[in-house]
């Protein structure tokens, strides 16, 4: 059993997890303000990790209001600590490419195991409009979480690059 507060977009489970849900820039909590978020998913998903223009970017996308752009990013608090990220952004597709490319998940390393980035995940999916994706690195230990969540390998994603 959860309680949303749609005004404040928020959700709190039985379990002490707190979903913070952040569509505007604006909407960054006291305890989660968008640099600490950036250092967050740049620290916490190492070996993975992206650059920090690169985080920069994507939360710039998830949080804009031009049309085929935007989404969200999910903030995850226990006991007042930001201990999980998901940003989640809109693709503008629909049916061949899934609506929505779930693009950033990380949770604390001191906190992982106790299913809340399977939380998280599924919390954001059901949040999401329409279908969802990823990309992940056949070696991150992430993966067996996405595959339990019921995601599926359909196709191998080939990039040429400049």
């Amino acid at each position: 059993m959860s309680t949303v507060s749609e005004k404040s977009r928020i959700t709190e489970t039985e379990d002490g997890i707190t979903f913070h849900r952040v569509d505007q820039p604006d909407q960054f909590p006291d305890w989660a303000p968008r640099e600490e978020v950036v250092l967050f998913l740049h620290h916490k998903m190492k070996p993975y990790h992206d650059s920090i223009p690169d985080i920069e970017r994507a939360l710039d996308y998830a949080l804009s209001d031009k049309e085929c752009e935007g989404g969200f990013i999910m903030l995850t608090k226990v006991e007042g600590e930001l201990v999980g990220v998901l940003t989640m952004l809109k693709t503008g597709m629909g049916g061949y490419i899934p609506e929505n490319i779930l693009l950033f998940v990380s949770v604390d390393p001191s906190m992982r195991g106790r299913g809340i980035g399977g939380k998280l995940c599924m919390h954001c999916i059901n949040q999401a409009d329409g279908d969802v994706k990823l990309h992940v690195e056949y070696d991150n230990p992430a993966k067996r979480l996405y595959e339990r969540l019921g995601f599926t390998t359909k196709y191998a994603e080939m990039r040429y690059v400049k």
